[in-house]
């Protein structure tokens, strides 16, 4: 069998992503002020490390209070809740909203079906920032679930939205169990094209090969759920979050002979070709 790296045709950086770091850098060129971002701007070390050596650093919300008329502070794609915003309007300091317009809309769909008296349900992560930030465009009055199992009783008037980066079967199944048990349920798959992309390449690709690499940070959900779908259908599945954690081990004690490489929407591009160079060299193709 020829030895092969096949590269997930959907892989690396997202739209929301890219943005936000284009944001953060024009801003830190075009300004005279400090430039910050609320909390780390993506999931991913490598562009972080980038960062800060262009005096982009990420501050905690217990920071926000630091902050002064010479500073600016970059909202990431996850978005934040309003009361974040109003914290940063007190501080004179200048706002860049770099949040994913996917994001953004997400957040108006809440607070309107909030309004018109529906209960909002946000398929996802309740400890993901994005979730906690959408919760809190409804005054943190959503029920966040990932498979529908700690449902209790719900209103007649039901609005379910979901995480952009969930899987597409956890949300259809709580839209199914929602769906059997109320009258009124307005249901949004605010799940982002890019990430359904993203995993169906994946799934695809990892059926083929005799290694998958998933390259992503270690604390990027999308990237786990990237690792976790490769993992089922390839029993050699590793998850990385750039080319030093590969080793030779790897590809020599399973003798493969075929690998297939994706990454997630935090994964730039530069990232990704060193993990493909260094596979080429350890297949010695």
């Amino acid at each position: 069998m020829a030895k092969e790296i096949i590269i997930a045709d959907h892989a690396g950086f997202c739209f929301g992503v890219k943005r936000a770091v284009e944001i953060a850098v024009n801003q830190q060129t075009s300004d005279q002020s400090n430039t910050y971002t609320l909390g780390p701007l993506i999931h991913n070390n490598d562009v972080i490390n980038r960062l800060k050596e262009q005096n982009i650093l990420p501050i905690t919300e217990a920071q926000l209070g630091e902050l002064g008329s010479k500073d600016s502070i970059v909202i990431r794609s996850h978005g934040v809740a309003p009361d974040i915003w109003e914290q940063i309007e007190k501080t004179g300091a200048q706002l860049v909203d770099a949040t994913c317009p996917y994001v953004s809309s997400i957040q108006k769909k809440v607070r309107k079906y909030r309004d018109l008296g529906y209960q909002i349900i946000i398929v996802g992560d309740a400890k993901h920032p994005e979730v906690i930030g959408i919760n809190g465009w409804c005054d943190n009055s959503a029920i966040i679930t990932k498979d529908g199992s700690n449902l209790g009783e719900l209103p007649s008037k039901v609005c379910i939205v979901s995480q952009t980066t969930e899987r597409l079967a956890n949300y259809d199944k709580v839209v199914e169990i929602v769906s059997r048990r109320c009258e009124d349920v307005q249901t949004f798959n605010t799940i982002c094209k890019a990430t359904s992309d993203r995993q169906s390449s994946a799934d695809e690709v990892s059926k083929k090969v005799d290694l998958m690499i998933v390259i992503g940070g270690k604390n990027s959900s999308n990237s786990k759920k990237l690792y976790d779908i490769c993992s089922k259908n390839c029993k050699n599945s590793i998850f990385i979050e750039n080319s030093k954690e590969l080793s030779a081990d790897i590809f020599h004690e399973n003798k493969i002979e075929k690998v297939g490489i994706t990454a997630g929407a935090s994964t730039p591009d530069w990232v990704i070709e060193d993990v493909v160079k260094k596979s080429r060299e350890f297949l010695a193709i």
